[in-house]
């Protein structure tokens, strides 16, 4: 028979272990997600050989060349989320990594014109002489750079949710991130774990501060805008593979610099939403007055995202394309 002791320290064992089992099953499902997370990120890519260094790219459909820059926290595979839909409609998408994420690695110099050399550089080993330029959120510094300093090169530029530079005295469209803000958003994209679990525990939350889109949007939206806004989300995943570029990123939104955007010859369409939480509006809307063939498609809601607008942003990008082919 066992002691009082013994039983004691047994039921003691049994607790510690049903205590454990939950986190276990946390940790293994954790696991799990990340090495999927990890094999979708790299699927489909391949690393070119530029003269820029390496790049990854991501290839699909075939018609007028589209190169595609994606925003803060994304990769060839956010890009290419964005603009597969387009391939339907005879247009080549070439998806990038930017500087510091995933398997393009960050050089030492980082800049957005750097970035904008190194986009040529794409062009040049996949035998593109011009392509049309896509920069979404963040991606927008280096695509205007690539029309500003290679202009023979880029034929269209259109212009999504852009983190662009404004003057102090045009009003903002939201309030700045403060530095605090930054500090909490860069802790939380400097962990594969407190990003699975975020996404898990708070992903409404998640969707307002990492996203800038309110997620009352998200849950009144079609099936289809639903489910673009949850891959927007997952696809972050791993943040791990993707943190040097996002604190360039980071850095580069606190220091945007104004461009001379009269000397951009290429056609331009720039969209965005007010209620954007990132205040892309007021800078789309401003870089729209400055370049002298430029468009600007405006929405009242959206977010971010642009939840509820995607069938139509769509339509309008390949619209734009297909009228400025050749130009």
């Amino acid at each position: 028979m066992l002691t009082r002791r013994r039983r004691w320290t047994v039921a003691a064992a049994v607790l510690a272990a049903a205590a454990l089992a939950p986190a276990l099953a946390l940790h293994a499902a954790f696991r799990h997600d990340l090495t999927q997370a990890a094999a979708r990120a790299a699927s489909g890519s391949r690393v070119l050989d530029t003269r820029c260094g390496p790049i990854e790219v991501q290839e699909a459909g075939a018609g007028l060349p589209l190169l595609m820059i994606h925003g803060s926290g994304g990769g060839h595979d956010q890009g290419m989320d964005f603009a597969r839909p387009l391939t339907q409609h005879g247009i080549r998408v070439i998806a990038v990594s930017r500087f510091g994420y995933l398997r393009t690695p960050r050089p030492a110099d980082a800049s957005p014109e750097a970035q904008a050399d190194a986009h040529v550089c794409v062009l040049d080993a996949l035998g593109l002489p011009r392509a049309a330029v896509l920069g979404a959120s963040a991606g927008a510094p280096s695509a205007l750079q690539a029309a500003i300093g290679h202009p023979e090169r880029v034929s269209a530029l259109v212009l999504v949710v852009p983190i662009v530079h404004k003057p102090g005295a045009v009003a903002g469209s939201a309030p700045p991130v403060s530095d605090a803000q930054d500090a909490r958003l860069l802790r939380l994209l400097g962990s594969d774990l407190l990003v699975w679990s975020a996404l898990h525990l708070a992903r409404d939350t998640f969707f307002a501060q990492v996203l800038a889109t309110p997620p009352a949007l998200i849950h009144a939206a079609d099936a289809r805008e639903r489910a673009r806004a949850h891959a927007m989300a997952e696809h972050v995943l791993p943040v791990s593979l993707r943190a040097a570029g996002l604190a360039d990123d980071t850095r580069l939104g606190k220091g945007l610099q104004p461009y001379p955007l009269e000397r951009i010859r290429a056609p331009t369409l720039a969209i965005s939403a007010r209620d954007d939480g990132f205040g892309t509006f007021a800078g789309a809307q401003y870089i729209a007055s400055r370049i002298p063939a430029a468009r600007f498609i405006d929405y009242d809601t959206g977010g971010h995202l642009l939840i509820g607008h995607g069938e139509e942003v769509r339509a309008e990008i390949v619209a734009w394309l297909r009228a400025h082919d050749g130009q």
